[in-house]
């Protein structure tokens, strides 16, 4: 039986054993409809499929391709375009697309939505701004932005049919593939000859999926990483680097997710729970949250989270400390803009095998 039939009928019997609450029901009402672009009607979603959404909410794992992810999709909150114009990351990101693809000058923004932060308030910044663009030819090109708040770094980038329907971009050869990738992150990040290169199809029965790796020589991170499904470019800004010192604590596709790694390599975190890596791993694969582990040893899930926004605004702060320009935020800001990023990670389960 194909995964994914597997995972629609275990998430229809999981569905019908929960009860969603009505505030979360109304929240993924007005984000699915805001992310589907109103393509569906505005008649209110029936109760099995709220509820089926908030099962995949706690067990699916993050996606391949970089769009948001359900758990994701609950904490957005829509904004306008006129608030993206008036957004620093947003305003600059969008300048950015209109100098490496001029032609966007003439695409309307469609969706917008802030992970964290309020739209309402100047001085709070979000974790992350996302910018959907689309040209109002017949043709249906698409583009989408995911800013990071806090150093204004394009952290993805989604093109799509920006080939003809008739030959999408995944009927390319090896190397046309590769070509419009390079184009993208030459474009949008800079010149990609310095970077070595790997491709790879992804393990999918039903739709064709080609993987795409640029890495710094001598690390064993990618410093960009990019997938090619149907008519779909999508490119990460991952930044490199060596391997963390334990890899894979979750995964997606089969493929270490570097968010989760990046976080739970974490020796204050370490410290506090009192475990190596290697343990923190063990206890993560018996289906545990890093929340439930703690908690198991009296450790408040407050504490957790402050030891690991203090980590990670250390590093965000770090640059300044080797002369690169000066970040606006203080560290207290730094750690609330993260907060909803590194509870993802802590309250996240492994799932258990279908």
């Amino acid at each position: 039986m194909p995964i994914e039939r597997q995972i629609r009928e275990y998430l229809h019997k999981e569905a019908e054993t929960r009860e969603c609450p009505p505030a979360l029901s109304k929240r993924i009402e007005q984000s699915y409809s805001q992310y589907l672009q109103r393509k569906r009607s505005e008649k209110p979603m029936k109760k099995r499929l709220i509820a089926g959404m908030v099962a995949a909410v706690i067990m699916i794992p993050t996606a391949a391709f970089a769009a948001p992810t359900l758990i994701e999709m609950v904490t957005r909150t829509p904004i306008t375009a006129e608030q993206v114009k008036v957004d620093e990351a947003g305003k600059a990101a969008l300048e950015k697309l209109y100098g490496a693809f001029p032609e966007t000058r003439s695409f309307e923004i469609v969706g917008a939505s802030q992970l964290g932060g309020d739209p309402n308030a100047a001085k709070t910044k979000a974790i992350q701004t996302s910018i959907v663009l689309k040209d109002k030819g017949a043709a249906g090109k698409k583009i989408r932005l995911d800013i990071n708040g806090v150093t204004g770094e394009i952290e993805h980038v989604n093109q799509e049919n920006w080939e003809p329907q008739a030959k999408p971009v995944i009927s390319l050869t090896g190397q046309e593939i590769k070509a419009k990738v390079d184009h993208l992150i030459d474009k949008i990040y800079g010149n990609v000859e310095q970077y070595e290169f790997s491709m790879e199809q992804m393990g999918n029965p039903n739709q064709k999926t080609f993987m795409l790796n640029y890495t710094e020589k001598g690390s064993a991170t990618p410093f960009y990483q990019a997938f090619v499904q149907g008519n779909t470019i999508s490119v990460s800004l991952i930044g490199g680097g060596p391997a963390p010192s334990v890899e894979g604590f979750f995964s997606a596709n089969g493929k270490p997710d570097y968010t989760a790694d990046a976080f739970l390599n974490d020796g204050n975190l370490l410290a506090l729970l009192k475990m190596s890596p290697a343990q923190l791993k063990q206890e993560l694969a018996k289906g545990q949250s890093v929340v439930e582990i703690a908690a198991a040893k009296h450790i408040s899930k407050q504490q957790v989270l402050d030891v690991m926004a203090n980590t990670q605004a250390e590093k965000q702060l770090q640059p300044e400390q080797n002369g690169e320009p000066k970040n606006d935020l203080s560290k207290e800001q730094i750690k609330k803009v993260l907060e909803p990023k590194i509870l993802q990670v802590i309250e996240h389960k492994t799932e258990m095998p279908w």
